[in-house]
């Protein structure tokens, strides 16, 4: 009966050590960790044909010269860790500036417009001024409709229902298709 009971208690050692080695929590359920920021360098997912006499198109932006960049290494399991965004965020004054300048935007009144990602950091986006554009809050929809469709597409990646890379499509060339309701 020892015998039994001692290879009993073996085999299910041996179990939990191979259950153990294997087990990797789900992406979408991320350990609250320091998050490793994604290199410097960014990749643009168009042509950045034009810096000068940028146009609003509605509620995008000119896609020739706001064309949107990811950093191109970054990783679900990044994005979806609490604090990621904040680690990454880095656009000074001076690009918001050359921003605003470049659509033409030369005053405006504090809350009416803010300098936003079209790929926002949330999905992978990076800060590069091809990614940059000055995005009004009026005419409806503006950036607080977008800032409810970035945190929607965020949670579906990080549910694991749509992939990185579809969700950074969608934002960068029609974030408009998926006003959250």
């Amino acid at each position: 009966m020892r015998r039994i009971s001692y290879l009993l208690l073996s085999g299910f050692s041996v179990f939990v050590i191979l259950v153990g080695f294997s087990f990797r929590p789900a992406a979408h359920n991320p350990q609250p960790i320091t998050p490793n920021p994604p290199p410097i360098t960014s990749s643009v997912l168009g042509s950045r044909t034009k810096s000068t006499d940028c146009t609003v198109n509605g509620a995008l932006p000119d896609s020739d010269c706001t064309p949107g960049s990811v950093f191109p290494e970054v990783t679900v399991d990044q994005i979806c860790t609490p604090g990621y965004s904040a680690s990454v965020r880095n656009v000074p004054d001076s690009v918001k500036k050359q921003v605003y300048a470049e659509y033409g935007v030369i005053t405006h009144l504090t809350g009416e417009y803010e300098v936003d990602h079209l790929i926002s950091l949330e999905l992978g986006g990076s800060n590069d001024v091809s990614n940059l554009w000055p995005e009004a809050a009026d005419p409806r929809p503006g950036f607080h409709e977008k800032d409810q469709v970035e945190n929607y597409l965020h949670k579906e990646v990080c549910r694991g229902v749509m992939t990185l890379k579809d969700a950074q499509a969608i934002i960068a060339h029609d974030w408009l298709s998926v006003i959250v309701k």
